[in-house]
Formats: C-alpha cells, sequence, structure tokens
C-alpha cells in the first residue's frame, strides 16, 4: 500500500469515525438520560440535528432510542468501509459493508463505553478541582453498565470492582461477537 493511501485510510478512520461517534452519543445520551442541558449534551445534540430531524419524520423514536440517529451511525461507518476497503484495493460489496459496518458501529459502541469507564477510573484517583461538564455526562452514560455489575459483585467495602469486570465483558464482546460478525462479512466479499 502506498504512503499516499495509508495516510487516506487514516484520514477517513479520523473523520469517519468522529462523526460516527457524535452520532452513537445522540442514541446513548438519552438512553442513560443524561441533562439535556449539559455543554456537551447541547453541542452533540445540535451537531446532529440537521441529519436526525428530518428523518424521524420517517424513523420514529423506540422508547428512548433514537432509530434515526443509529441508521446514521451505521450509514456512516458503511461509507468509512467502503472507502477504506477500496483505498485497499479491495472492494466490497453492498451486502459485505453493511455487515461489516454493522460490526464496526457496535465495536464502536464498545470502545466508548470501554473508554468512559476507563475515564471514570481515572478521575475518580484524581478528583479533578472545579467543575466540568464531562464528568456528570462520564458518569450517566457509565451508570447503566456498572450498576448492574455492581449489584452482582460482593460487597468490598470502598473497593469496586465493576469497572474492571464491565472492562473484561466488553474485551470479550469485541472477541466473542464483534470479530465472527466482520468475519461473516468479510466472507460474504468472496
Amino acid at each position: 500500500m502506498s504512503y499516499f493511501a495509508q495516510a487516506g485510510v487514516i484520514l477517513i478512520e479520523v473523520l469517519f469515525g468522529l462523526f460516527a461517534t457524535l452520532f452513537v452519543l445522540r442514541v446513548a445520551l438519552p438512553l442513560a438520560r443524561a441533562n439535556f442541558y449539559n455543554p456537551i449534551c447541547q453541542f452533540v445534540y445540535s451537531a446532529t440535528h440537521p441529519v436526525v430531524t428530518p428523518l424521524r419524520r420517517v424513523l420514529r423514536p423506540i422508547g428512548r432510542f433514537e432509530t434515526s440517529a443509529a441508521l446514521v451511525a451505521w450509514l456512516i461507518v458503511t461509507i468509512k468501509v467502503w472507502a477504506v476497503y477500496a483505498l485497499l484495493g479491495r472492494g466490497l460489496g453492498l451486502g459485505a459493508s453493511l455487515v461489516v459496518a454493522l460490526a464496526e458501529t457496535l465495536g464502536l459502541v464498545l470502545w466508548i463505553a470501554f473508554a468512559l469507564i476507563l475515564v471514570r477510573v481515572i478521575l475518580s484517583f484524581i478528583q479533578p478541582a472545579g467543575h466540568s461538564p464531562a464528568l456528570p455526562i462520564i458518569l450517566q452514560l457509565t451508570e447503566p453498565v456498572l450498576a448492574p455489575l455492581r449489584r452482582l459483585l460482593p460487597n468490598l467495602g470502598g473497593l469496586d470492582l465493576s469497572p474492571l469486570l464491565a472492562m473484561l465483558l466488553i474485551s470479550l464482546a469485541r472477541v466473542l461477537v464483534i470479530a465472527p460478525i466482520t468475519d461473516f462479512g468479510l466472507a460474504l466479499a468472496r
């Protein structure tokens, strides 16, 4: 692969990844009942509003699950997958691109959850001074994952092992769920 193709792959991964992350957060924030008036929530909603609002007329939310934002995230990742494989000289058909993109979208959701839990753990050690709008959002997004695990684990006083268990389960899901879906999608391309 040429240097320009490698640079193109990096640019595509970063740009499309950032846009897909915005739409994944648009799905996650209402599910976690995040504070709408938080500046980070305001940014996510205003950045995704021009795309999500017209689609909401066709794809209504299911409860708090924003189906239109989920579809847009999946389509962004589909375009990214198609472009990256085209740059690599391995064109994927539509079906293979959709399946691989589904796996990558689910992988992005897991990566975001893993990263947020890791940041939450680090912040619990350093206790940042001042008020950061990111801290309440991180707590609201990770608590639905950590709370059920906390109930399963024995009480060890002040030691909370739920983040460790959550990160282990996320890593296992990447290997046992995401990787087989990706392999299935790539098998469709052959």
